[in-house]
């Protein structure tokens, strides 16, 4: 299933990157993900599977077989490691053991796909966010639902816990991002003042800030006590497809369908450099650990790398065939993977 095509890239900018590609499912990928070392990784599929890897050898670790359909959100319970959740169009949520590929719960409830999906840090609960308007807490151990989140009147396509745990964000189709209370799971405020589908949503590290973005073709920064807007950050063309944080919560980056992406100072809310070079829409966007790089993955085939203070691309990730929409850093910042429609992943060193 592995393939070696002895791939060296290499630019004026900076060192060649060797690169593996992964024959992984035999449908697209929908999404990929770390484990918090970066020794394994996961991908989820249109082939209703999910796979886990090992990062160094590119050896296929499990399996992880049951879903009905699309596999289309995954994710490790990090910084432990040892469970992973997967969420499916066949709208269950599915716990495995990340060392055997046991199914130790399957989350049963949601009327709808389940789109979006995350462990809170403690590894007790796992959130899901569904095409049927709502978001569910999950009881890791017992397996049992614990509350389900309504309000949104559309669908729920992004979550994000706190760095603590106890508040939730969802962002909806409804245009509106609501902050929720875990314990008692009541929202506690409604962001509102975007004008289309929210993309993204995140906190920061320190959880005083959250960013969101939309089809509106903006991102807003808001108070997380308050739930008060403080920013409006304008400048992309199309719709913006993705935003986050960096690890210190100094910066915010952007991805647009404009085929651009962009960093913004979350301090004085100014567009601080503006990457330009892709030929399609930028559907992902992160930074590395360190905060130096970003990495965007695009419509166009290729995924890049970028200079934050430059605003330099030091690395163009060529060989996908078709689009990539998945794209993340491990822990040590020196591994990228990609996954793309083409029904491969890829690792770059």
């Amino acid at each position: 299933m592995l393939s070696f095509p002895g791939c060296f890239l290499s630019c004026n900018h900076c060192h060649v990157i060797p690169e593996q590609e992964l024959k992984a499912h035999i449908l697209p990928l929908t999404n990929v993900a770390f484990d918090k070392p970066g020794s394994r990784f996961l991908t989820g599929s249109y082939d209703r599977t999910c796979r886990v890897w090992d990062t160094a050898s590119g050896t296929e670790l499990h399996t992880l077989e049951g879903h009905r359909n699309v596999v289309y959100a995954v994710a490790f319970n990090n910084p432990y490691g040892d469970k992973i959740a997967t969420g499916s169009f066949d709208k269950t949520c599915k716990l495995w053991c990340a060392e055997t590929g046991k199914c130790f719960h399957t989350f049963r409830g949601h009327m709808a796909e389940i789109v979006c999906l995350a462990f809170n840090p403690q590894s007790t609960l796992v959130a899901t966010g569904s095409m049927d308007s709502t978001a569910k807490l999950w009881d890791v151990e017992s397996g049992e639902e614990v509350a389900t989140l309504t309000g949104h009147t559309a669908e729920v396509l992004s979550l994000c816990f706190n760095t603590v745990g106890s508040q939730l964000l969802t962002g909806s189709f409804d245009h509106t991002v609501a902050i929720w209370d875990v314990e008692s799971a009541r929202r506690v405020h409604t962001l509102t003042g975007h004008r289309g589908e929210i993309s993204n949503v995140q906190f920061n590290w320190d959880c005083s800030l959250i960013v969101t973005g939309s089809m509106d073709k903006t991102c807003r920064l808001w108070e997380a006590i308050s739930g008060k807007c403080v920013a409006i950050l304008v400048g992309h063309k199309e719709e913006v497809l993705d935003v986050c944080f960096d690890l210190s919560g100094r910066f915010i980056a952007t991805a647009s369908a404009d085929g651009t992406a962009r960093v913004f100072s979350a301090a004085t809310f100014e567009c601080l450099v503006t990457f330009e070079g892709h030929d399609g829409e930028i559907s992902k966007v992160c930074f590395s650990p360190q905060g130096s790089r970003v990495l965007t993955a695009s419509s166009d085939k290729t995924a890049r790398l970028w200079d934050v203070q430059s605003g330099v691309c030091l690395q163009i990730l060529e060989g996908h065939i078709d689009e990539i929409f998945s794209c993340v850093f491990n822990y040590e910042g020196d591994t990228i993977i990609t996954g793309s429609k083409d029904n491969t992943c890829r690792i770059w060193y």
